[in-house]
């Protein structure tokens, strides 16, 4: 009950510090200067329990702001801040809340038996190709027995290439702003193949079933 009741306080103040103060952290965020760095990674941290702006926007925004380098270092440990909060949350503070969350997910199931058998693989695979939401992945691995490390790797190393190609997207929006949306453009449509192709084969597995 008390880590219940901690880990309320703890999500509520996330939430109401990225709900109310979220024009004033992009303020500090635009400014640059050292005091931004840390700013942009409590708020990118805050962003995975509670987008108040989405990632893609924010991490562009980080990139126009430090450079393609330090935009992604940035991005990063913020990401993987939050992203470590989130699972731990959820394994110890709303485990039952979590788990009648997943029932709205019929991937999850599946999600889980690919988790048992190669949990390495099954965390970096969703990461690259986001078939399944970024916060149920972090709800399903915190209610698994899958090693926080690895959970941590195998998240990190997913999230590089996302983050890469944001961040220099935004570093490079303001010289060239139709290469900026090409390039993002390009990825997304890439990401968009590869889930068609993987649902496609599951429904032709299916009707040959």
């Amino acid at each position: 009950m008390v880590k219940r009741i901690l880990s309320l306080s703890l999500l509520l103040i996330v939430i109401a510090i990225g709900f109310f103060q979220k024009d004033e952290l992009l303020t500090i965020m635009k400014a640059g200067g050292v005091f931004s760095i840390f700013i942009s990674m409590l708020f990118v941290a805050i962003c995975v329990f509670f987008p108040v702006i989405p990632f893609p926007v924010l991490a562009g925004l980080i990139g126009g702001v430090f450079g393609t380098t330090q935009g992604v270092i940035v991005s990063l440990t913020g990401a993987m801040a939050g992203t470590i909060g989130f699972f731990y949350l959820s394994r110890y503070g709303f485990r039952d809340y979590a788990q009648s969350k997943l029932k709205n997910y019929p991937k999850a199931q599946e999600y889980e038996k690919f988790l048992d058998r190669n949990s390495f693989v099954a965390i970096l695979t969703c990461r690259l190709i986001p078939i399944i939401p970024a916060p149920v992945v972090n709800i399903i691995c915190g209610l698994s027995n899958v090693n926080w490390l690895i959970f941590f790797a195998a998240s990190t190393i997913g999230k590089i290439p996302n983050i890469l190609i944001l961040s220099y997207a935004g570093a490079s929006f303001s010289s060239n702003k139709l290469f900026s949306f090409v390039l993002y453009g390009c990825y997304i449509l890439i990401i968009f193949i590869i889930n068609f192709f993987i649902i496609y084969r599951k429904m032709a597995k299916g009707s040959l079933d």
